[in-house]
């Protein structure tokens, strides 16, 4: 009996010790072969976890654009509330440094972003199937254990309606393995933003 219960105690120790490597920033999987110019066009967020601080709340729409010299940008838009109740529509641009990895960029912020955001955050693709979802990725800060202290994801879709079911069984998936699950809210889109 005993043995059993020494044997369930290391059991669960190992698992403990598992987990939290598997929500170490580091080990967190991004896309493979990830290919930007399939990606690029027009994103609804439809699912998000939010940062630290001022960000966009809903109707956040993003268009990613691949320029003649290969450089990726964004534009974004979505409703923001300043000074504790001004309601407005924030238009935010970003541009994207390559790494080495197809899937992981640098995303610099202008513009009216300058206030919202912290200028120059990590940027990755976790997974998409190019024509219906795509789940992204920031970590602003990582503790001094690997994990992430303030994190920030979007789940996007192509369709200003929302995911189809059979892309929500991946995206539960992916919030899993980015240590996440439950830590989403829905995005509404309420045309807020459409005449700005």
């Amino acid at each position: 009996m005993l043995s059993r219960m020494l044997r369930y105690v290391v059991a669960l120790c190992l698992l403990a010790v598992s987990w939290a490597q598997d929500c170490q920033v580091a080990n967190i999987q991004v896309m493979q072969n990830f290919d930007k110019t399939r990606y690029a066009g027009t994103w609804y967020a439809v699912g998000k976890k939010d940062p630290e601080g001022l960000f966009l709340i809903d109707n956040i729409v993003a268009q990613f654009t691949i320029h003649e010299d290969g450089a990726m940008t964004a534009t974004a838009k979505g409703r923001v509330i300043i000074l504790n109740n001004w309601e407005m529509c924030a238009d935010m641009m970003a541009t994207f440094e390559t790494t080495p990895d197809p899937a992981k960029f640098r995303m610099r912020y202008w513009g009216a972003a300058s206030y919202l955001q912290t200028g120059n955050d990590d940027h990755w693709v976790i997974a998409t199937d190019y024509d219906n979802y795509a789940i992204h990725y920031s970590c602003r800060v990582v503790d001094s254990d690997g994990t992430c202290l303030d994190s920030y994801s979007f789940v996007f879709s192509r369709h200003a309606t929302g995911l189809r079911q059979e892309d929500v069984e991946i995206i539960v998936q992916k919030k899993t393995e980015l240590c996440l699950l439950h830590k989403y809210r829905r995005v509404a889109h309420t045309g807020f933003c459409d005449s700005s």
